[in-house]
């Protein structure tokens, strides 16, 4: 049965102005129902052109192949020429012999980029399988990657170098907290390599990355050290106020965020030394204690502190 449906575009019949307008989805046409005029004939159907009833029927019917990719050097539109199964249907050894060449010239790549691609592209799944980021991270990645070899960055620079860059590049446009230290510790290059590598890529491609919330990173340290949810939140809580007052400008996100939680498991009652949120964290001691003076003086929560630490005190000798 058709189904009633209008395009933007048409909005009433050219012939007798009439809006009773209908979409034959079955035979691609749109119809005028006034005076009959048959508007559109030759519709594209985005539909599916077969039922499945099993995996192995669809699989056989389907002519689509997987989604284009940037994590693949050819951006998954490659084809491949044969399968072993067509190897065996082939009767002389002449018709083999050039079933084997056409295919060793089909896998073969042609461009110096293509061949950077498929290693650095690589190298880049490692990398993010090593830190486990989500599948959008690692097709921005690539998307960087695959402008930084157009435009020559990666001359006169390490591989490994510009795809842990632009994976540093990609965490922080989504917004998913990774610090250099952990990318570094996966792709085995210096935090300050790749620093360095992530500004210029940056600057030059022109990528505008806001700077890193330090809320991002509560979360995962919180898991880390096995806080209460409630302790989280008061930890977002701090940093807002921090926030408020101008507290976290300047300051590396990743050592105020944890001092932060290192105040709010205080506050809560879930006492986590200095060390072990330093080592979850990435950072050094002096760090989370030079930050959390600074929360406790402007935040004004030195006596809060002290009296979470009595009432737990108290609860002991109880």
């Amino acid at each position: 049965m058709p189904t009633p449906l209008l395009r933007k575009s048409i909005r009433e019949c050219p012939e007798c102005a009439s809006k009773n307008i209908y979409r034959d989805v079955e035979r691609g046409e749109t119809i005028c129902r006034d005076c009959g005029l048959v508007i559109e004939d030759r519709m594209i159907d985005f539909s599916q052109e077969w039922r499945e009833f099993d995996d192995d029927g669809g699989e056989s019917k389907r002519r689509t192949g997987a989604p284009a990719s940037q994590t693949q050097f050819d951006q998954g539109l490659g084809t491949e020429v044969g399968t072993t199964a067509d190897f065996y249907k082939l009767g002389s050894d002449r018709d083999r012999d050039k079933f084997f060449r056409l295919r060793k010239w089909n896998i073969r790549i042609s461009t110096a980029i293509e061949r950077n691609l498929k290693v650095a592209l690589a190298e880049l799944k490692r990398v993010s399988s090593f830190l486990k980021l989500p599948k959008s991270v690692e097709e921005e990645a690539a998307r960087v990657y695959r402008l930084a070899v157009q435009k020559g960055l990666v001359r006169g620079r390490s591989m490994e170098s510009v795809v842990a860059g632009a994976l540093y590049a990609a965490c922080r446009r989504h917004e998913i907290p990774r610090t250099l230290d952990e990318m570094g510790e996966a792709s085995g290059i210096e935090k300050k390599e790749i620093g360095r590598t992530y500004r210029f890529v940056t600057r030059e491609l022109d990528i505008s990355i806001k700077p890193s919330n330090p809320a991002d990173y509560i979360p995962r340290f919180a898991s880390a050290l096995k806080l209460a949810p409630e302790t989280q939140s008061k930890a977002v809580e701090i940093l807002e106020m921090a926030r408020d007052i101008e507290l976290t400008s300047g300051r590396g996100p990743t050592g105020i965020a944890a001092a932060a939680l290192y105040v709010a498991s205080l506050l809560r009652g879930e006492k986590r030394t200095q060390r072990e949120v330093a080592d979850v964290a990435g950072v050094t001691e002096v760090t989370i204690r030079n930050r959390y003076k600074e929360l406790i003086k402007r935040l004004k929560l030195g006596k809060k502190v002290e009296k979470s630490k009595e009432g737990k005190g108290s609860k002991k000798k109880k």
